[in-house]
Protein backbone atom coordinates (compact mmCIF):
# COMPACT_ATOMS: atom_id res chain seq x y z
CA UNK A 1 0.00 0.00 0.00
CA UNK A 2 2.67 2.12 0.76
CA UNK A 3 4.39 1.54 -2.33
CA UNK A 4 1.10 2.44 -4.15
CA UNK A 5 0.93 5.03 -2.29
CA UNK A 6 4.37 6.51 -2.65
CA UNK A 7 3.93 5.73 -6.76
CA UNK A 8 0.92 7.84 -7.23
CA UNK A 9 2.25 10.92 -4.94
CA UNK A 10 5.25 10.80 -7.80
CA UNK A 11 2.76 10.58 -10.14
CA UNK A 12 0.46 13.22 -9.10
CA UNK A 13 4.52 15.77 -8.67
CA UNK A 14 4.97 14.84 -11.84
CA UNK A 15 1.75 16.28 -13.20
CA UNK A 16 2.44 18.79 -11.02
CA UNK A 17 5.85 19.62 -12.68
CA UNK A 18 4.03 19.05 -15.91
CA UNK A 19 1.33 21.90 -15.64
CA UNK A 20 3.97 24.26 -13.94
CA UNK A 21 5.77 24.03 -17.29
CA UNK A 22 3.04 24.03 -19.28
CA UNK A 23 1.82 27.64 -17.30
CA UNK A 24 5.48 29.04 -17.79
CA UNK A 25 5.49 28.37 -21.28
CA UNK A 26 2.26 29.90 -21.72
CA UNK A 27 3.43 32.71 -19.93
CA UNK A 28 6.70 32.72 -21.61
CA UNK A 29 4.78 32.79 -24.89
CA UNK A 30 1.84 35.61 -24.06
CA UNK A 31 5.09 37.69 -22.55
CA UNK A 32 6.41 37.40 -26.37
CA UNK A 33 3.65 37.89 -28.26
CA UNK A 34 2.51 41.08 -26.17
CA UNK A 35 6.51 42.64 -26.70
CA UNK A 36 5.66 42.56 -30.38
CA UNK A 37 2.13 44.46 -30.10
CA UNK A 38 4.03 47.41 -27.84
CA UNK A 39 3.51 49.71 -31.19
CA UNK A 40 -0.52 49.25 -30.61
CA UNK A 41 -0.51 48.76 -26.94
CA UNK A 42 1.03 52.51 -26.54
CA UNK A 43 -0.79 53.94 -28.89
CA UNK A 44 -4.04 52.92 -27.50
CA UNK A 45 -3.22 54.20 -24.00
CA UNK A 46 -1.98 57.71 -25.95
CA UNK A 47 -5.74 57.30 -27.55
CA UNK A 48 -7.87 56.63 -25.18
CA UNK A 49 -7.77 59.78 -22.51
CA UNK A 50 -9.13 61.77 -25.44
CA UNK A 51 -12.68 60.41 -25.01
CA UNK A 52 -12.74 61.53 -21.53
CA UNK A 53 -11.66 64.56 -22.07
CA UNK A 54 -14.32 67.57 -20.85
CA UNK A 55 -16.54 64.97 -19.09
CA UNK A 56 -17.14 65.47 -15.04
CA UNK A 57 -14.06 64.04 -13.01
CA UNK A 58 -16.50 61.78 -11.15
CA UNK A 59 -17.66 60.19 -14.95
CA UNK A 60 -14.18 59.42 -16.11
CA UNK A 61 -13.43 56.42 -14.38
CA UNK A 62 -16.61 54.63 -14.86
CA UNK A 63 -16.57 56.00 -18.73
CA UNK A 64 -13.13 53.96 -18.82
CA UNK A 65 -14.27 50.91 -17.35
CA UNK A 66 -17.09 50.91 -19.93
CA UNK A 67 -14.55 51.29 -22.71
CA UNK A 68 -12.62 48.90 -20.98
CA UNK A 69 -15.13 46.03 -21.24
CA UNK A 70 -16.27 46.86 -24.33
CA UNK A 71 -12.23 46.26 -25.37
CA UNK A 72 -12.16 42.75 -23.49
CA UNK A 73 -15.38 41.97 -25.71
CA UNK A 74 -13.74 42.89 -28.77
CA UNK A 75 -10.80 40.96 -28.02
CA UNK A 76 -12.01 37.55 -26.28
CA UNK A 77 -15.62 37.23 -27.83
CA UNK A 78 -15.27 38.76 -31.22
CA UNK A 79 -11.80 38.65 -32.77
CA UNK A 80 -10.56 35.91 -30.58
CA UNK A 81 -12.53 32.87 -32.00
CA UNK A 82 -11.88 34.48 -35.36
CA UNK A 83 -8.55 34.65 -35.17
CA UNK A 84 -8.25 30.60 -33.96
CA UNK A 85 -10.45 29.84 -37.09
CA UNK A 86 -7.57 31.84 -39.47
CA UNK A 87 -4.84 30.25 -37.81
CA UNK A 88 -6.26 26.93 -37.90
CA UNK A 89 -8.05 26.31 -41.57
CA UNK A 90 -6.38 29.31 -43.09
CA UNK A 91 -2.60 29.88 -41.57
CA UNK A 92 -1.77 30.61 -45.26
CA UNK A 93 -3.26 34.32 -44.78
CA UNK A 94 -2.04 34.77 -41.59
CA UNK A 95 1.03 37.07 -42.92
CA UNK A 96 -1.21 39.12 -45.61
CA UNK A 97 -3.30 39.98 -42.78
CA UNK A 98 -0.58 40.85 -40.23
CA UNK A 99 0.89 43.32 -43.65
CA UNK A 100 -2.43 44.91 -43.79
CA UNK A 101 -2.28 45.63 -40.28
CA UNK A 102 1.51 46.51 -40.18
CA UNK A 103 0.34 48.93 -43.24
CA UNK A 104 -2.31 50.74 -41.07
CA UNK A 105 0.36 50.64 -38.12
CA UNK A 106 2.48 52.53 -40.54
CA UNK A 107 0.13 54.70 -42.24
CA UNK A 108 -1.04 56.20 -38.72
CA UNK A 109 2.50 56.72 -37.61
CA UNK A 110 3.23 58.73 -40.99
CA UNK A 111 0.31 60.43 -40.84
CA UNK A 112 0.86 61.70 -37.65
CA UNK A 113 4.81 62.58 -38.82
CA UNK A 114 3.48 64.66 -41.35
CA UNK A 115 1.11 66.67 -39.53
CA UNK A 116 3.74 67.05 -36.95
CA UNK A 117 6.11 68.78 -39.71
CA UNK A 118 2.52 70.50 -40.59
CA UNK A 119 1.87 72.19 -37.70
CA UNK A 120 -1.52 70.16 -37.08
CA UNK A 121 -3.09 68.35 -34.33
CA UNK A 122 -3.44 64.40 -35.64
CA UNK A 123 -7.52 64.15 -34.55
CA UNK A 124 -8.00 60.25 -33.88
CA UNK A 125 -10.64 60.20 -31.22
CA UNK A 126 -14.28 62.08 -31.58
CA UNK A 127 -14.28 65.69 -30.54
CA UNK A 128 -14.51 65.77 -26.52
CA UNK A 129 -18.10 65.86 -25.39
CA UNK A 130 -18.66 69.08 -23.66
CA UNK A 131 -22.29 67.83 -23.01
CA UNK A 132 -23.52 65.44 -20.35
CA UNK A 133 -26.31 62.65 -19.78
CA UNK A 134 -26.33 58.98 -20.31
CA UNK A 135 -26.61 59.33 -24.26
CA UNK A 136 -23.74 61.37 -24.66
CA UNK A 137 -22.10 59.15 -22.57
CA UNK A 138 -23.04 56.12 -24.15
CA UNK A 139 -22.22 57.87 -27.49
CA UNK A 140 -18.54 58.36 -26.07
CA UNK A 141 -17.82 54.67 -24.92
CA UNK A 142 -19.30 53.09 -28.55
CA UNK A 143 -16.81 55.40 -30.43
CA UNK A 144 -13.87 54.43 -28.07
CA UNK A 145 -15.16 50.48 -28.62
CA UNK A 146 -15.00 51.05 -32.05
CA UNK A 147 -11.50 52.67 -32.42
CA UNK A 148 -10.50 49.65 -30.15
CA UNK A 149 -11.96 46.51 -32.09
CA UNK A 150 -9.41 47.87 -34.96
CA UNK A 151 -6.35 48.37 -32.27
CA UNK A 152 -7.27 45.36 -30.28
CA UNK A 153 -7.37 43.21 -33.89
CA UNK A 154 -3.93 44.14 -34.61
CA UNK A 155 -2.67 43.50 -30.97
CA UNK A 156 -4.28 40.03 -31.22
CA UNK A 157 -3.03 39.24 -34.70
CA UNK A 158 0.49 39.86 -33.92
CA UNK A 159 0.59 38.01 -31.29
CA UNK A 160 -1.26 34.59 -32.84
CA UNK A 161 1.59 35.40 -35.51
CA UNK A 162 3.99 34.74 -32.69
CA UNK A 163 2.55 31.36 -31.25
CA UNK A 164 1.15 30.10 -34.74
CA UNK A 165 2.94 27.21 -34.12
CA UNK A 166 1.67 26.11 -30.58
CA UNK A 167 -1.48 23.56 -30.99
CA UNK A 168 -4.56 24.50 -30.66
CA UNK A 169 -5.71 25.12 -27.42
CA UNK A 170 -2.10 26.31 -26.63
CA UNK A 171 -3.05 29.66 -28.73
CA UNK A 172 -6.35 30.13 -27.64
CA UNK A 173 -5.32 30.05 -23.68
CA UNK A 174 -1.88 32.51 -24.81
CA UNK A 175 -4.18 34.66 -26.90
CA UNK A 176 -6.91 35.48 -24.30
CA UNK A 177 -4.00 35.99 -21.56
CA UNK A 178 -3.02 38.22 -23.97
CA UNK A 179 -5.88 39.77 -24.41
CA UNK A 180 -6.94 40.18 -20.51
CA UNK A 181 -3.53 41.53 -19.61
CA UNK A 182 -3.14 44.31 -22.37
CA UNK A 183 -6.52 45.15 -21.58
CA UNK A 184 -5.82 45.60 -17.68
CA UNK A 185 -2.26 46.81 -18.71
CA UNK A 186 -3.94 49.71 -21.30
CA UNK A 187 -6.42 51.02 -19.20
CA UNK A 188 -5.03 50.95 -15.62
CA UNK A 189 -2.41 52.82 -17.13
CA UNK A 190 -5.09 54.96 -18.80
CA UNK A 191 -7.46 55.25 -15.68
CA UNK A 192 -3.98 56.31 -13.84
CA UNK A 193 -3.21 59.08 -16.12
CA UNK A 194 -6.46 60.76 -16.28
CA UNK A 195 -6.88 61.02 -12.80
CA UNK A 196 -3.09 62.38 -12.02
CA UNK A 197 -4.35 66.04 -12.81
CA UNK A 198 -7.08 65.89 -10.36
CA UNK A 199 -4.73 64.05 -7.76
CA UNK A 200 -2.11 67.27 -8.38
CA UNK A 201 -5.07 69.67 -7.65
CA UNK A 202 -6.13 67.46 -4.68
CA UNK A 203 -2.18 68.32 -3.24
CA UNK A 204 -2.14 71.65 -4.34
CA UNK A 205 -4.97 72.56 -1.97
CA UNK A 206 -3.35 71.06 0.91
CA UNK A 207 -1.41 73.59 3.47
CA UNK A 208 2.11 71.79 3.26
CA UNK A 209 4.17 73.76 1.01
CA UNK A 210 5.58 70.60 -0.21
CA UNK A 211 2.47 69.39 -1.24
CA UNK A 212 1.52 72.05 -3.14
CA UNK A 213 4.74 72.38 -4.78
CA UNK A 214 4.51 68.78 -5.67
CA UNK A 215 0.84 68.91 -6.54
CA UNK A 216 1.28 72.27 -9.25
CA UNK A 217 4.12 70.93 -10.59
CA UNK A 218 2.12 67.73 -11.31
CA UNK A 219 -0.69 69.45 -13.45
CA UNK A 220 2.25 71.14 -15.18
CA UNK A 221 3.93 67.68 -16.02
CA UNK A 222 0.87 65.61 -17.69
CA UNK A 223 0.85 68.04 -21.01
CA UNK A 224 3.96 67.05 -21.16
CA UNK A 225 3.90 63.15 -20.07
CA UNK A 226 0.92 62.86 -22.66
CA UNK A 227 3.41 64.09 -25.47
CA UNK A 228 5.99 61.90 -24.67
CA UNK A 229 3.43 59.23 -24.92
CA UNK A 230 2.33 60.20 -28.22
CA UNK A 231 5.55 60.62 -29.56
CA UNK A 232 6.86 57.27 -28.00
CA UNK A 233 3.70 55.90 -29.43
CA UNK A 234 4.25 57.13 -32.57
CA UNK A 235 7.96 55.79 -33.27
CA UNK A 236 6.46 51.93 -31.86
CA UNK A 237 3.86 52.16 -34.62
CA UNK A 238 6.36 52.86 -37.24
CA UNK A 239 8.68 50.03 -35.80
CA UNK A 240 6.54 47.52 -35.20
CA UNK A 241 4.83 48.26 -38.55
CA UNK A 242 7.62 48.75 -40.75
CA UNK A 243 9.33 45.27 -39.11
CA UNK A 244 5.89 43.56 -40.09
CA UNK A 245 6.15 44.79 -43.41
CA UNK A 246 9.94 43.48 -43.80
CA UNK A 247 9.59 39.81 -42.17
CA UNK A 248 6.02 39.96 -44.59
CA UNK A 249 7.37 40.52 -47.85
CA UNK A 250 10.44 38.11 -47.17
CA UNK A 251 8.42 35.47 -46.01
CA UNK A 252 6.11 36.03 -48.99
CA UNK A 253 9.22 35.78 -50.93
CA UNK A 254 7.72 39.15 -51.75
CA UNK A 255 11.16 41.46 -52.33
CA UNK A 256 13.74 39.87 -50.62
CA UNK A 257 16.23 42.50 -50.71
CA UNK A 258 15.52 44.90 -47.27
CA UNK A 259 15.05 41.98 -45.63
CA UNK A 260 18.42 40.59 -46.93
CA UNK A 261 19.83 43.49 -46.28
CA UNK A 262 18.97 44.64 -42.78
CA UNK A 263 20.48 40.94 -41.95
CA UNK A 264 23.15 41.42 -43.02
CA UNK A 265 23.48 44.93 -41.13
CA UNK A 266 22.96 43.10 -37.92
CA UNK A 267 25.68 40.69 -38.41
CA UNK A 268 27.71 43.88 -38.63
CA UNK A 269 26.35 44.79 -35.64
CA UNK A 270 26.73 41.57 -33.93
CA UNK A 271 30.42 41.87 -34.38
CA UNK A 272 31.01 44.81 -32.09
CA UNK A 273 32.71 43.81 -28.97
CA UNK A 274 30.59 44.17 -25.72
CA UNK A 275 27.69 45.61 -27.62
CA UNK A 276 27.07 43.31 -30.23
CA UNK A 277 23.13 42.55 -29.27
CA UNK A 278 22.14 45.68 -28.44
CA UNK A 279 23.56 47.19 -31.84
CA UNK A 280 22.21 44.87 -33.56
CA UNK A 281 18.82 45.84 -32.31
CA UNK A 282 19.11 49.04 -32.49
CA UNK A 283 20.12 48.26 -36.45
CA UNK A 284 17.32 46.65 -36.80
CA UNK A 285 14.85 48.69 -35.10
CA UNK A 286 16.09 52.15 -36.77
CA UNK A 287 15.64 50.27 -40.55
CA UNK A 288 11.92 48.69 -39.27
CA UNK A 289 11.25 53.08 -38.31
CA UNK A 290 12.51 54.15 -41.90
CA UNK A 291 10.61 51.23 -43.68
CA UNK A 292 7.83 52.28 -41.93
CA UNK A 293 7.75 55.88 -42.53
CA UNK A 294 8.48 55.06 -45.69
CA UNK A 295 5.56 52.59 -46.25
CA UNK A 296 3.81 54.62 -44.62
CA UNK A 297 3.87 57.78 -46.16
CA UNK A 298 3.22 55.83 -49.91
CA UNK A 299 -0.05 55.26 -48.62
CA UNK A 300 -0.82 58.46 -47.15
CA UNK A 301 0.44 60.08 -50.58
CA UNK A 302 -2.26 57.63 -52.72
CA UNK A 303 -5.21 58.20 -50.14
CA UNK A 304 -4.01 61.92 -50.31
CA UNK A 305 -4.51 62.13 -54.36
CA UNK A 306 -8.25 59.94 -54.18
CA UNK A 307 -11.33 62.04 -55.52
CA UNK A 308 -12.44 64.27 -53.02
CA UNK A 309 -10.03 63.24 -50.26
CA UNK A 310 -9.78 66.89 -48.31
CA UNK A 311 -5.87 67.43 -47.97
CA UNK A 312 -4.15 68.76 -44.69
Amino acid sequence: MAGGLAALLDDVAALAKLASASLDDVAAAAGRASVKAAGVVVDDAAVTPQYVQGLEPNRELPIIKQIALGSLRNKLILILPAALLLSQYLPWALTPLLMLGGSYLCFEGAEKVLELFQGQKHEKAKEPALVQGEEAEKKIVAGAVRTDFILSAEIMVIALNEVASEGFWSRAIILAVVGVGITLLVYGAVALLVKMDDLGLALARRESAGAQRFGMGLVRAMPVVMNIISVVGTLAMLWVGGHIILAGLYDMHWWTAPYELVHHLEEFGHQLPALGGLAAWLINTACSMVLGIIWGGLIVGALHLLPGKKQH
